[in-house]
């Protein structure tokens, strides 16, 4: 599983032009499922994001969490983030999951992270969505399930 977690002041998402999702202050998530991942994965990287301490404190220092805050968490599926590019220049997406069993894990994602964090939005899976964000910082961290 992949995680492309930006620190936003402001993300929405939309699908044929109506808004399906949007947070001021918070993350904007970006999640890959790939086919081996399980819920067990998916508990670890969701207490992982809540839990990253990338919000300034009262001393300017990153030490604070989205929960710490009272950030939002914009939560959007992209299988385009377990493109395997090591042959030839067309990336390719054998390693994704399938859409039924990524669908699923996408909404037990949104799930999982709803019970920490009070206000999760999300995107619509499968649509083609258009996502815009103004990113804090900037500030951009990538988590993957084999590193953490």
């Amino acid at each position: 599983m992949r995680f492309v977690i930006q620190r936003v002041k402001r993300a929405s998402v939309s699908v044929d032009g109506k808004i399906t999702g949007q947070i001021a202050d918070g993350l904007l998530v970006l999640a890959g499922v790939y086919a081996d991942d399980t819920e067990q994965i998916a508990d670890k990287m969701v207490k992982k994001l809540c839990a990253l301490r990338i919000f300034a404190d009262e001393n300017g220092k990153t030490n604070l969490s989205v929960q710490d805050v009272g950030g939002s968490l914009l939560i959007v599926s992209q299988f385009t983030l377990c493109a395997d590019c090591r042959h030839g220049n067309r990336p390719s997406f054998s390693g994704a999951a399938g859409a039924q069993p990524a669908e699923a894990m996408y909404k037990y994602i949104l799930a999982k992270a709803a019970e920490t964090v009070p206000n999760v939005q999300a995107g619509i899976f499968g649509a083609d969505m258009m996502v815009e964000l103004l990113n804090d910082g900037p500030f951009t961290i990538v988590l993957d399930s084999e590193k953490i």
